[in-house]
C-alpha cells in the first residue's frame, strides 16, 4: 500500500490516541468524516495498523523487573527454531522477541514482578528449551526512552 500524506497523518494521530473519534481525527487531519473512515478502515484491512493497545506501566502494576536476554541456539534446525520462536511466542512474560545478528541468534526482553520471578523463568522455562546452547542476561536498570509511535 502507497501512502500518501493523508494516510500518514492518519497515523500520526492514530498513534497519538487511538480513542479518538473518527470525527475528531477528520477535523485533525483536514478530511470528511467518510474519507477518513474509509482510509483508516484500509489502513486497517492492508496490516499498516496492526492493532490497537494501551501502553501500561509495568512497575504501577507490580512488575518492576525487566531485563534483556540474549539467546544463543546450538544448531539453526528448523524444527528447533520453530520450537523455540513457538514457546517464546506463547510467554506473556516475553513482551519481544527478536532474531537478531551478532553474539545472540535471539534478543528478549522479559519483564516479572522480581528477580526470585525471573529466576523460575530461566529455571523452569528458558533454561529447559531443546536447543538453547547459551543464555545471557541485561537488567534493565532504568526507562530512558520507550516508544511505542512509529514516525511515519
Amino acid at each position: 500500500m502507497q501512502l500518501d500524506r493523508h494516510d500518514r497523518a492518519l497515523l500520526r494521530e492514530l498513534q497519538k490516541d487511538c480513542q479518538i473519534t473518527n470525527q475528531a481525527l477528520a477535523d485533525k487531519v483536514g478530511l470528511s468524516a467518510s474519507v477518513c473512515w474509509r482510509r483508516v478502515n484500509a489502513l486497517e484491512k492492508s496490516g499498516v495498523i496492526r492493532r490497537y493497545s494501551a501502553i501500561v506501566d509495568g512497575p504501577l502494576t507490580g512488575l518492576g523487573f525487566q531485563a534483556i536476554v540474549y539467546v544463543s541456539l546450538v544448531r539453526h534446525e528448523t524444527s528447533r527454531l520453530k520450537e523455540f520462536i513457538a514457546a517464546v511466542t506463547q510467554r506473556e512474560e516475553v513482551l519481544e522477541c527478536l532474531a537478531t545478528t551478532g553474539d545472540a541468534d535471539y534478543h528478549l526482553r522479559v519483564i516479572c514482578e522480581d528477580q526470585a520471578a525471573y529466576n523460575q523463568l530461566l529455571e523452569d522455562f528458558l533454561f529447559q528449551l531443546p536447543g538453547v546452547a547459551h543464555i545471557k542476561t541485561s537488567l534493565i536498570l532504568k526507562e530512558i526512552k520507550s516508544q511505542a509511535y512509529i514516525p511515519v
